[in-house]
């Protein structure tokens, strides 16, 4: 290629990973050779030279979740547009999995992390800042961690659930829901304790809280099942911790022969694209899914590009209601 151009090797070399300092002249006869040659940089290479590489890592609790299908797909968009890369990783919920992907990314020394902690904020995490790695925070604040971080209002959330029901009669009300120690789950059972505070005492609603080992269609429907069996269909609605358990509540509540909404109303969480299509369309608390992902992608980069005049920033996004047919008036 230098033959080609009439240059040296390094010039043909600044071409490519410094072409500011060329005269114009050259610069174009250089890539005009590059592109009769079908020249393809190698990405490798440029990265030892330079030390860095251009790759994320996003690390999420349930690629089978459409939420964080849509959350990554923000990511992604994001990094193509800055020139970056990302790796995904599944941690099915499990904090030693989560432990696991952490050390594999810093280890392939990823430029930045976007990460949804599995469970309360992983002590880990203040490692890989301590290594020069950008750190993003995705649907999860940043207690305790001197971080970046993109979320929804939970609690809003939750309180926007509660109300619905309330507002459409019920009083004997399912929390269908992880357990405690997940941030949103927290968040969204603090919502509905103030929206019952504002109700007056003597009408307030009972809550029955049903906790799940995994938030899927199958833990819930299983869940689901066991307390009809148990204790009878002793509630009028259930407010789930995502639109996937809801689904599974449904399916347990349909085969225990009772209807929705006729017999009991059901709200999900996330407002996923199956919740408007399915055979009864889902009432759920929508959340900025796309958006998360972008947002928290942006603030990691720029982490990346600028880390000494990088701000750290929480950014938080405000959830909606959805009422479509799953939810009615008693």
């Amino acid at each position: 290629m230098a033959e080609k151009a009439g240059v040296s090797l390094g010039t043909v070399s600044n071409a490519i990973n410094r072409p500011e300092i060329l005269a114009p002249e050259t610069l174009k006869r250089v890539r005009k050779a590059i592109d009769e040659l079908k020249f393809i940089p190698n990405a490798s290479a440029q990265t030892l030279r330079a030390g860095k590489t251009r790759i994320l890592g996003l690390v999420v609790p349930d690629i089978s979740n459409p939420f964080f299908t849509d959350l990554a797909k923000g990511v992604n968009d994001a990094a193509l547009l800055a020139g970056y890369v990302v790796i995904l990783c599944n941690t099915d919920e499990d904090s030693e999995k989560e432990d696991h992907y952490i050390d594999i990314l810093a280890g392939q020394n990823v430029r930045g992390i976007l990460i949804t902690p599995a469970h309360e904020t992983n002590k880990r995490l203040n490692e890989i800042s301590k290594r020069g790695i950008g750190l993003t925070l995705v649907d999860r604040p940043s207690i305790g961690l001197d971080t970046c971080s993109v979320e929804v209002n939970d609690a809003h959330g939750g309180l926007l659930a509660l109300e619905h029901l309330y507002e459409r009669g019920h009083r004997k009300i399912m929390c269908l829901t992880g357990e405690s120690d997940i941030p949103q789950v927290a968040e969204r059972e603090r919502g509905m304790r103030e929206a019952i505070s504002r109700i007056p005492k003597a009408d307030r609603p009972t809550i029955i809280t049903q906790r799940i080992p995994m938030m899927t269609a199958d833990s819930a429907s299983t869940v689901m099942s066991e307390h009809i069996a148990e204790k009878g269909l002793n509630f009028t609605a259930v407010i789930c911790g995502n639109d996937l358990v809801a689904f599974g509540a449904i399916r347990a509540i349909r085969a225990a022969g009772y209807s929705i909404p006729e017999d009991v109303s059901v709200i999900g969480y996330d407002d996923i694209d199956f919740a408007a299509n399915a055979t009864v369309p889902l009432t759920s608390i929508a959340q900025p899914k796309y958006q998360l992902g972008y947002a928290a992608a942006e603030l990691v980069i720029s982490e990346c590009e600028n880390p000494e005049k990088h701000a750290h920033q929480k950014i938080q996004f405000q959830p909606h209601l959805i009422v479509r047919n799953s939810t009615r008036s008693i």
